[in-house]
């Protein structure tokens, strides 16, 4: 894969991640499990459609997986992509562990 294209797949996801009600959708996914589409939508005080547009722009982004079992659509969390922006994280999480450090230790240097 270019780096182009995990660049947009990134993007896609921090998108996503943005609105609340997304990742009020994920975590509702991540701690019940695969949920159908109704049972998702009467957990939100939105309306249905606004809830298939939620999960349309997280299965674009490939946070959830969509499947069919019988004439509902089952949604359940895809959490591959979240690894992608945590790696892309880990960076600045190093970065500033070791301005805190730095920080503490100067805080205690004035101290003495």
């Amino acid at each position: 894969m270019s780096n182009r294209s995990v660049t947009h797949a990134r993007e896609a996801v921090f998108s996503a991640l943005s609105d609340p009600t997304r990742r009020a959708v994920l975590d509702l996914l991540r701690a019940q499990g695969a949920q159908p589409v109704s049972h998702i939508a009467a957990s939100f005080p939105v309306s249905r459609p606004a809830i298939s547009r939620h999960l349309r722009l997280l299965r674009q982004a490939r946070l959830v997986r969509e499947t069919r079992q019988g004439r509902h659509r089952v949604y359940e969390l895809t959490p591959e992509p979240l690894k992608a922006v945590d790696s892309w994280l880990e960076w600045y999480r190093v970065f500033w562990t070791g301005r805190l450090d730095q920080l503490k230790a100067f805080a205690e240097g004035r101290k003495t």
